[in-house]
């Protein structure tokens, strides 16, 4: 067999190389699309205008949830769907459907043979930290093929970035040192909106989710244990049938682990008479424990909230986890599903702590505590200024679902055409697109931290270390600053080079983008992080781009005539 290295795009690859594989979703396809890009791309060939070498920027013009930075999501499935973008027959005889009795049949030949071989995409790496108006890809190729993939691309785009974006947020109100549990399957908006925000989520920061199908595709860690449903499925330690128990090294059975949970149970009761925490628990819940306890003895978390959290909840794990103890296995933990979370998480600390104080229990006192219960950015922020003893939270509907903000905004703007700068304007200056081929650059300050991003035009000379550059708010004149950068950053890659005789970027794994993700939130300054008030980050151009912009402005707006 011929194993012989192919130059693919500037790099080796050889023939036993996987192709890379199609979107993760089979209905990401040529034909997830708005009709007007087919009409478009008729009217671009009847015109003989469809192999025109286009230039299109992709970004967005507002970071969401009044926040000041964005995470930049999607960009594999991107380059999954143009790496095996082709029409289908029976998609070619769709659009003839729709499109037009009068369209000729020399297009649809047309859209049968073509791919994006022609195609380049440069982007910033996924998981970056990115601001509005500079180009998250920048796409160059014959302007009708370029036009059929601005749905596609603006779609995997937008919800990817805004549900990072919310997992990241949420992850910087609850500190480092937090465990954050993605439990969102439920309330997602469909399969596709569940899977995608379990693994944007991830992306973003959190560290486990409870999607099965999204721990399959993505290698995500999985976490769950029970629900309420199974707390009251029991009505009593009698249902109990197979009581026994292996202690965790396999030296020692106990026969009747129901009873020695009980035994613990009398003993927290004496304990916690003088203190009337609590009387008789609720057995129900009690043989609902103990059953978990006996099928999963390494990994007892149990839901405490069913029946009272401190008079029946804790105290019956509690029992369980001491009689777990004496067996050799430590219990995960208590979860907290409703109710008043920094008092509880605090009663129920304490009473952990006491435990391992009386009964010389090492470790007891920091077992762990998850809370749930709709929890959002707000409600983190509250727990924190309340004070409590949380190590875990599980978030749900208001993290897949971006509840405060449904959409990010990206918009795909054609800047420049056959090596011509186009510009689109707007009495709206936010809408005012910036025209031409840009480099992008994020320049470092003293501390580490980021300064600023610049764009410039392709021919410019980069930014160098240590030699000061001007930087210019694209439409305000006033604004304007000197930086003489400690780093400079190349923002854009070419992660799809065409049949261009290019290196491109290999598309890192999940984990590695989740790494890239966090290192760059490290990078940014608090003020421009924090929830409330946050410090805007600042956008610019150089010199050379202000003044082309304003002259190409004031060249395409029509001048006014007044009578």
């Amino acid at each position: 067999m011929d194993a012989t290295p192919k130059i693919i795009g500037g790099v080796k690859h050889n023939r036993r190389t996987p192709a890379i594989h199609g979107p993760t979703n089979p209905m990401v396809t040529p034909l997830l699309t708005d009709l007007y890009q087919f009409t478009m791309a008729y009217a671009y060939w009847k015109a003989g205008k469809h192999n025109d070498r286009a230039v299109f920027d992709l970004y967005f013009r507002k970071n969401p949830f009044g926040g000041e930075y964005t995470v930049f999501a999607g960009l594999e499935e991107c380059i999954r769907f143009i790496a095996n973008f082709k029409l289908s027959k029976d998609e070619i005889a769709f659009i003839r459907e729709c499109l037009s009795p009068t369209c000729e049949d020399g297009f649809y030949d047309y859209l049968g043979g073509i791919d994006c071989s022609d195609v380049e995409v440069y982007a910033i790496a996924e998981g970056s930290v990115v601001f509005p108006k500079v180009p998250l890809m920048r796409i160059e190729g014959p302007v009708a093929v370029v036009q059929l993939l601005e749905t596609p691309f603006v779609n995997l785009i937008n919800f990817a970035s805004l549900v990072t974006t919310n997992a990241a947020r949420h992850r910087f109100v609850a500190g480092k040192n937090k465990l954050l549990l993605e439990f969102g399957l439920r309330r997602a908006q469909g399969p596709d909106g569940g899977i995608g925000a379990s693994r944007y989520c991830y992306m973003g920061g959190f560290d486990a989710t409870s999607n099965c199908a999204a721990g399959k595709l993505f290698g995500i860690p999985l976490r769950g244990t029970h629900s309420h449903a199974f707390v009251s499925s029991f009505t009593g330690p009698d249902e109990i049938t197979e009581k026994s128990l292996q202690s965790h090294d396999g030296s020692r059975l106990c026969k009747d682990f129901v009873h020695l949970t009980q035994m613990w149970l009398g003993k927290l009761k004496r304990l916690s008479s003088s203190e009337g925490v609590f009387g008789e628990t609720n057995q129900s819940e009690l043989a609902a424990f103990v059953s978990y306890a006996l099928a999963f003895p390494n990994n007892f978390l149990a839901l405490v909230d069913t029946y009272d959290v401190m008079r029946s909840g804790v105290p019956n794990f509690c029992a369980v986890a001491l009689a777990l103890s004496d067996m050799g296995y430590k219990a995960k933990g208590i979860r907290l599903d409703s109710g008043d979370l920094a008092y509880l998480s605090c009663e129920a600390r304490k009473f952990f702590q006491t435990i391992e104080k009386e009964f010389q229990v090492p470790g007891f006192g920091k077992t762990g505590i998850t809370a749930s219960n709709d929890l959002n950015e707000e409600t983190l922020d509250a727990l924190n200024k309340q004070g409590h003893e949380v190590d875990s939270f599980g978030i749900g509907t208001n993290l897949v679902t971006c509840f405060s903000q449904p959409a990010l905004g990206c918009v795909f703007k054609l800047v420049e055409i056959n090596n011509q700068p186009r510009i689109k304007l707007s009495e709206d200056v936010s809408k005012v697109s910036i025209p031409c081929k840009k480099r992008s650059f994020r320049l470092y300050g003293k501390e580490g931290y980021a300064l600023v991003d610049i764009m410039l035009g392709e021919n410019e000379p980069p930014p160098k270390e240590g030699q000061r550059i001007l930087c210019r708010h694209p439409f305000n004149e006033s604004k304007r600053a000197y930086v003489v950068p400690q780093r400079v950053e190349d923002l854009m890659k070419c992660y799809w080079p065409g049949s261009a005789d290019k290196e491109r970027e290999e598309l890192p794994t999940l984990k590695h983008i989740r790494e890239h993700c966090m290192k760059q939130l490290e990078q940014m300054r608090n003020d421009h992080m924090r929830r409330l008030n946050p410090t805007p980050y600042k956008v610019s151009v150089s010199a050379k781009l202000y003044e082309f912009i304003h002259f190409l402005w004031l060249n395409e707006a029509p001048v006014g005539e007044l009578q």
